[in-house]
C-alpha cells in the first residue's frame, strides 16, 4: 500500500456525513441494479469498461471545471492503488450478480463492514466504539436471518457457476473491506471531483489491458442504461468521498448494510426476485443497526477531535 499523502484540515461533521453516506449507498445500489441488467446483456467486463468510460467523461468535466491543481505524487499513488483495488473488486462483484440474485450477492458482501471496522483500527488508528461494534453485529445477525430463510431447509443444489458466483462475491467483499479504509485515506487527501476522476481513469486503464480479448461493443439500446449507471456511480462516489472526509470509518461503515434494503427492492422490482418473511426480519435488524450507529455519531465521544485532517 502506498504511504499516506499530505493531509488538509476540515471540520468533522459526523451526523451530516452519516446522512450523506446513506444517500450515497442508495445511489450505488441503484447502479448495481443497472449493472446487473448490463452484465447479463453484454458481460460484466464490457459493462464495467463502457460505464467507466462515460464516468470518466462526467467526472473529468467536473474536475477540470474546478481548476484544481494536478495531484502530488503521494496522492496520485493512492488514487492509482485504490483504482486497482476497485477494478478487481468491481469485476468480481458484477460477475457474481450475473449468476446470483442481487440481494443474495449483497448479503455475502456484508462480511466487509465488519472486517473494515477492525482494519480501520489497525490502519487508521481509530478507536472502535461499542455502539459501532453492536450496530455491525446486529447487521450481520440480520444477514444471517436472511440467509437462514434461503438455506434453512437445506442447501439447494448449485451449478458450478453459482458456486463460483459465491466465491467471487466473498472475494469482492474482502477487497471491499480494504477499499473502505482506502476511501477514508483518499478522502482525507483529495477533493471528491479529483477522487472520482482519477479513480475512474485508473479503472479504465486496468480493465483496458484485457480489451482486445474481452471487450464487446454496446448496442444502441444499452447506451441509455450505461449513461444512467455511470451517472449514479459518479454521484455516489462524490457523495461518499464527501462523507468519508468528515466522519470516521466506524461511523459510516454500518451504513453499508442499508444496501441490502435497496438490493432487495431492486431485485423484486426489476428482476422478479421474491421477498420472504426472513428477508423482511433481517432487513429490520439491519436498519436498526444503522439507527444505532446514527445515534452514536450524534453524541460526543471521549477523545473525539474537533478537526479531521483531510
Amino acid at each position: 500500500m502506498p504511504p499516506p499523502p499530505p493531509l488538509r484540515t476540515i471540520a468533522a461533521r459526523p451526523l451530516a456525513a452519516f446522512v450523506a453516506a446513506c444517500i450515497g449507498v442508495a445511489l450505488f445500489s441503484l447502479m448495481d441494479a443497472a449493472m446487473k441488467h448490463l452484465a447479463l446483456a453484454m458481460g460484466a467486463y464490457s459493462a464495467m469498461v463502457w460505464r467507466n468510460l462515460i464516468g470518466a467523461g462526467l467526472s473529468g468535466a467536473v474536475w477540470l471545471a474546478s481548476r484544481a491543481p494536478w495531484p502530488g505524487r503521494a496522492i496520485m499513488r493512492l488514487h492509482i492503488w485504490r483504482g486497482f483495488i476497485v477494478s478487481l473488486m468491481g469485476w468480481l462483484f458484477f460477475w457474481s450478480i450475473t449468476v446470483l440474485p442481487l440481494a443474495e450477492a449483497i448479503a455475502l458482501t456484508f462480511i466487509a463492514p465488519l472486517l473494515a471496522l477492525y482494519l480501520a483500527a489497525i490502519l487508521l488508528g481509530e478507536r472502535v466504539g461499542r455502539a459501532a461494534i453492536f450496530a455491525s453485529v446486529l447487521g450481520l445477525v440480520g444477514v444471517g436471518v436472511i440467509l437462514w430463510g434461503r438455506f434453512g431447509g437445506g442447501l439447494p443444489q448449485h451449478d458450478a457457476r453459482a458456486i463460483w458466483g459465491v466465491a467471487a462475491a466473498v472475494a469482492s467483499a474482502m477487497l471491499f473491506a480494504y477499499n473502505l479504509i482506502l476511501a477514508r485515506q483518499q478522502a482525507q487527501a483529495a477533493d471528491p471531483a479529483e477522487i472520482a476522476f482519477f479513480q475512474t481513469l485508473t479503472v479504465i486503464f486496468c480493465l483496458g489491458l484485457f480489451a482486445p480479448r474481452w471487450l464487446t461493443p454496446a448496442t444502441p439500446a444499452l447506451w441509455p442504461i450505461l449513461g444512467l449507471a455511470a451517472l449514479l456511480a459518479v454521484a455516489s462516489l462524490f457523495i461518499m468521498s464527501w462523507a468519508y472526509a468528515r466522519a470516521e470509518a466506524q461511523i459510516l461503515i454500518p451504513v453499508e448494510y442499508s444496501a441490502f434494503v435497496w438490493a432487495a427492492l431492486c431485485g423484486w422490482i426489476f428482476f422478479a426476485e421474491t421477498l420472504h418473511p426472513p428477508l423482511l426480519v433481517g432487513t429490520a435488524l439491519i436498519i436498526t443497526g444503522c439507527i444505532i450507529a446514527a445515534r452514536a455519531s450524534a453524541r460526543p465521544q471521549v477523545g473525539q477531535v474537533e478537526e479531521l485532517y483531510v
